[in-house]
């Protein structure tokens, strides 16, 4: 490419960050100001390093049940959730697929793969619809550069990620399976839990088998487990829905064994 059409595109790129797209402004105006969850990435960086960060990608849009990365796949492309919610999973060596987290609005995913160029590990699917920037790794890694703040928040981001899989590794040989339920309820609430007339609500839909997954047990097991909070009057379950009425008596189980 001669060195003209070099200076092109850097001046268009100069352009386009200093006058952002209609479609950008129209991201920014409808996600600026949200409250997001203080642990997720958006909500966890600085007002003006979100503005710019909301800049980046092309808006996309999944309809329920609809991948937005595959397990094994090449690319390198990083999600940043704006709207909905999406379930990590992953094939186990018995090939059963096994629910390793819930990512909603604020959160990163895809964030590996734009680190080490490796395939992907998991596969995201969209709980019902969703709305993500999908943003390239160069691209990401250009914006991280000049935003030390964003690098920084992105780091501790995966650190949690890791420390939220360690402790599922830990519990699995540590804890008896009402146990192991009890910290992950508790964790989820607080991940995305809020308070209602008749108790604590889990408010991302999971059911018997994804909560299995989640914890390494049989679905029997967490079945029982389940029946067991329900007779002690711990939680309160409804078709895909999952109420904490004692959250004392679930943070006592999540520490007694």
């Amino acid at each position: 490419m001669s060195t003209f059409g070099m200076v092109t595109i850097a001046m268009r790129r100069r352009q386009m960050a200093t006058h952002p797209s209609s479609e950008s402004h129209g991201r920014q105006d409808r996600f600026l100001n949200r409250p997001w969850p203080p642990a997720s990435l958006l909500g966890s960086i600085p007002f003006e390093d979100r503005r710019a960060l909301l800049n980046l990608g092309a808006l996309r849009q999944y309809g329920a049940g609809e991948s937005l990365l595959v397990e094994g796949d090449t690319s390198t492309f990083v999600l940043l959730l704006l709207d909905g919610c999406v379930k990590i999973t992953a094939v186990t060596e018995n090939g059963r697929t096994a629910l390793l987290a819930i990512r909603v609005g604020g959160d990163v995913i895809g964030e590996l793969a734009a680190m080490d160029q490796a395939p992907r590990i998991a596969t995201a699917t969209a709980v019902g619809a969703v709305v993500a920037n999908r943003i390239g790794a160069a691209d990401l890694r250009e914006f991280l550069t000049g935003h030390p703040a964003t690098a920084i928040a992105l780091g501790s981001v995966v650190a949690a990620k890791l420390r939220w899989a360690t402790r599922r590794r830990v519990d699995f040989g540590g804890h008896e399976v009402k146990g192991r339920l009890a910290r992950v309820l508790i964790e989820l609430l607080g991940s995305y839990g809020k308070e209602t007339r008749e108790g604590f609500e889990i408010t991302v839909s999971l059911t018997q088998p994804e909560l299995a997954g989640i914890i390494g047990a049989s679905e029997p097991a967490v079945h029982r487990a389940l029946a067991d909070l329900r007779h002690q009057g711990v939680v309160m379950t409804r078709y895909r829905k999952l109420l904490i009425l004692d959250l004392d008596a679930l943070t006592a189980l999540a520490g007694a064994d």
